[in-house]
């Protein structure tokens, strides 16, 4: 199973001090994040995608091909790749770039972002959202599996004899999660296709997250890639830790009640009732992790948010330290016990290819069954 973080990259002001980070040094702080992350034993770091303030990560391929040269272990992922608005022939050529770029650490989780205004300022328009995200997502894995592409669909200009360069590295393209909070649609899509769905699980109770990863793990055996219980599922979380439990609600409180996202709504104290949010020790943290497996069964990807609300990076740091040292190897060795073998890790780069030679195909040469593209899917 892999741990690791995930940054929206919002420039939000202190409460505690009434200091907001210039843009330069809330970019210089993500990447001392990452860094963060590696030195700790985390396996992934993930980036938001946004084009608007208070949020910087406009470019994630940037920011990740500086992080992956300076690092050596580490995943290199996206918590958002606007498959909506973003071009699926860019998408394809940036992060194929990516992969060589960082040897196959590299994969990507796509989405329609939570920002309305960005459909117009790219030439979209948001009641096409879905169907943005099926045409776009379907082009871009032809790009991925086909050397030369002819395509026409509604919302692009078309391809004629196009090829996507660099070719993704070893001819095995990224693996791709499906993110998503609310839509059956998007967790349909991955299933579909056999790729990772992954549930921001921040906002909404257990029951909610509960139904849409059985929905994604039902329709994902409806398509003939494995078992239910064998489907790629991702989870997102939310943590704030001290030693003590009454230090960490003193300490994260100005920040939960003043944060963007959820101030000034419902108490700390309902927040973290009712979501998975959880405030207080390291124990405590660790218990309600494991608890997420009566939710989704035995999955693959942990991620946390860890930096947003204005925390200040030293704070930021401290709590990967405590992650690290504390929290993430109790739920390797609590989540490794009972684990059906059968059920596959995290595709990884490595993985993928071994698959591909022991299929004898490498990547797939065609876009359109699922039943074909299952081999690369785990």
């Amino acid at each position: 199973m892999q741990f690791g973080i995930f940054s929206v990259g919002d420039v939000t002001t202190d409460p505690t001090t009434g200091r907001t980070p210039s843009e330069r040094e809330r970019i210089k702080a993500m990447v001392a994040i990452a860094l963060k992350a590696e030195e700790v034993g985390l396996d992934v770091f993930a980036t938001g995608e946004h084009h608007n303030p208070p949020f910087v990560p406009s470019s994630p391929t940037t920011m990740l091909g500086y992080i992956a040269a300076r690092t050596k272990t580490l995943t290199l992922s996206t918590s958002t790749t606007l498959i909506t608005t973003n071009d699926p022939v860019k998408i394809a050529e940036d992060y194929a770039m990516l992969q060589h770029l960082a040897d196959g650490r590299v994969d990507l989780m796509t989405g329609r972002g939570n920002t309305g205004p960005v459909y117009p300022w790219f030439g979209q328009d948001i009641r096409e959202g879905i169907n943005l995200a099926i045409e776009n997502y379907a082009l871009l894995r032809r790009l991925w599996r086909e050397d030369v592409v002819n395509w026409e669909g509604k919302f692009r200009t078309p391809l004629q004899g196009f090829t996507s360069t660099p070719r993704p590295l070893d001819d095995v393209p990224p693996f791709v999660w499906h993110g998503s909070i609310r839509s059956p649609e998007i967790a349909e899509q991955a299933a579909y296709y056999g790729d990772g769905f992954f549930h921001n699980n921040i906002f909404w109770p257990s029951d909610h997250t509960r139904r849409m990863v059985e929905f994604y793990r039902t329709r994902f055996a409806h398509y003939g890639h494995g078992r239910p219980e064998q489907a790629i599922v991702g989870l997102g979380g939310q943590v704030f830790m001290r030693k003590n439990s009454q230090d960490a609600v003193r300490e994260f409180r100005p920040y939960f009640d003043n944060a963007p996202v959820y101030g000034h709504g419902p108490s700390l104290e309902e927040f973290t009732r009712e979501t998975p949010l959880t405030v207080g020790s390291p124990q405590q943290v660790i218990e309600r992790t494991l608890s997420f497996r009566e939710v989704a069964g035995d999955y693959q990807r942990q991620l946390f948010l860890m930096d947003h609300a204005g925390l200040p990076l030293k704070t930021v740091l401290e709590q990967l330290d405590i992650l690290g040292e504390e929290v993430v190897p109790v739920l390797r060795e609590e989540f490794a016990k009972g684990r059906p073998a059968d059920v596959p890790d995290a595709p990884t780069h490595a993985s993928l290819v071994a698959r591909a030679e022991a299929a004898g195909t490498g990547a797939p040469t065609t876009g359109g069954s699922a039943t074909e593209e299952k081999e690369t899917a785990r």
